[in-house]
């Protein structure tokens, strides 16, 4: 059975048509008719689990939300980015390129996620915070206020990049910096 349809209501994203839904049955805590956010296609959001799009959150291109995962606020999903398990984007926060956020990773605030970056386990990523690159944020990892992590950087364990702090390279961090 679907989970959700478009509504006609429409909304443009640069040349993207986004298409605002619906939902057609009730599943955690969303009823049957509640509105949703806005998606470019049936294909960025999965029809299984409790994955949803909420309020003036956008996914569209190849993006894929699925899971439990639930986009929110004034986030946007794009490019080829993935948004799986019961992860969490909010507030403004940006997901694309090649980027995938799973588990019970939260991204929120004005944080962008980008690149080939995985988020990943309970990490949290905030802030103004930009994860970009091939790094990976795993584990309890939180990434907050100014910082940026990028290259083949890997912070995990109960590591906190915070700050103005600038994280590039190899590194490997597993401590607060």
């Amino acid at each position: 059975m679907k989970k959700f349809e478009f509504t006609k209501e429409i909304k443009k994203t640069g040349n993207i048509t986004l298409h605002q839904i619906k939902a057609l049955i009730s599943f955690d805590n969303i009823k049957v008719n509640d509105i949703g956010g806005w998606i470019e296609k049936e294909e960025n959001l999965s029809e299984h689990g409790n994955a949803w799009v909420y309020g003036n959150a956008r996914v569209y291109g190849n993006a894929w939300v699925y899971g439990n995962a639930r986009v929110s606020g004034d986030a946007w999903v794009f490019g080829d980015a993935w948004v799986s398990g019961n992860t969490r984007v909010s507030g403004n926060a940006r997901v694309f390129g090649d980027a995938w956020v799973s588990g019970n990773a939260r991204v929120s605030g004005d944080a962008w996620v980008s690149g080939n970056t995985r988020v990943s386990g309970n990490a949290q990523v905030s802030g103004d915070a930009r994860v970009y690159g091939n790094a990976r944020v795993y584990g309890n990892a939180r990434v907050f206020g100014d910082a940026r992590v990028y290259g083949n950087t890997r912070v995990s364990g109960n590591a906190r990049v915070f700050g103005d702090a600038w994280v590039s390279g190899d590194a490997k961090i597993t401590t607060q910096i």
